[in-house]
């Protein structure tokens, strides 16, 4: 078994909801990114989403648009962000890893180079959020030709037909879009999100993680009553976004993660 499919197996034996954090590498340094990934998988991290900064995030509210945009003025690229899972692998490291993308970087830096570099550096999969389940036949074969995963985003508004397709496409996990519209922080969260978790449970037995909008304890609880694992980015992009002196980054966030996880949450109805 890869990682993910370990910690999925792990999780669900102990009746717990996961923890996916989202960080975008190179904001606002590299050096700090691989503190944030150490850190997070210490402070009990599932699986951790490592963003590739791209010039056109359309699915990003301006949170995760600024942080991207910091860093691609740091000039940080693909290549950077495989050698940054590298070397936190290199310090035992062993947190699942996935890298979340746009499609234009993976086919600029080719895609078969791109799944060699991943299996080589030890990133688990990527998440490539404008890949239509229609196109993503030919590197859905490249990537399990290297037992890595290719997540798939599902949407409320998709039809069951075509969440039967994208599903077909997934592997690792699906991740369900919480709600209609781009990333970021929201007080409440959507109902749709539960019942999208529950049309995509008739089309697959792989783990279901529900993502955009998550920022509170309460809402990580919430979403773990029938979801495998919840997603927090842009709340934690947003504190990394506050924090003036990079120096002080990790601590702001260590501290922001003790307070969403200030107890053990479970999922009642992991599968």
């Amino acid at each position: 078994m890869n990682r993910l499919e370990v910690e999925f197996k792990k999780l669900k034996s102990e009746k717990r909801g996961g923890f996916i954090p989202f960080i975008v590498a190179g904001d606002p340094n590299l050096a700090t990114t691989k503190d944030l990934i150490l850190l997070l998988a210490e402070s009990g991290a599932s699986v951790i989403e490592l963003g590739v900064p791209f010039s056109d995030p359309v699915a990003d509210g301006v949170t995760i648009q600024a942080a991207a945009e910091r860093a691609l003025r740091n000039r940080i690229g693909v290549k950077d962000v495989l050698k940054i899972v590298g070397e936190v692998r290199a310090e035992g490291c062993e947190t699942p890893i996935i890298l979340f993308s746009y499609f234009n970087p993976i086919l600029q830096f080719r895609l078969e180079k791109f799944a060699s570099e991943m299996k080589t550096v030890g990133a688990d999969g990527v998440l490539i959020t404008d890949l239509v389940p229609e196109e993503a036949g030919d590197f859905q074969r490249i990537l399990a030709g290297k037992d890595l995963a290719l997540i798939m985003l599902a949407a409320p508004t998709s039809s069951n037909e075509r969440l039967k397709k994208i599903c077909e496409k997934a592997s690792g996990f699906v991740y369900a879009v919480s709600r209609a519209g781009v990333t970021g922080a929201r007080n409440e969260m959507s109902s749709e999100a539960e019942n999208l978790v529950k049309r995509l449970r008739q089309f697959t037995d792989l783990p279901i993680a529900v993502g955009f909008g998550i920022s509170t304890a309460a809402q990580m609880e919430e979403v773990c009553r029938y979801a495998d694992a919840a997603v927090v980015g842009s709340a934690i992009v947003k504190e990394i976004e506050r924090t003036p002196e990079s120096s002080e980054v990790a601590e702001n966030v260590r501290r922001f993660v003790k307070d969403l996880l200030p107890n053990e949450f479970s999922a009642t109805n992991l599968h």
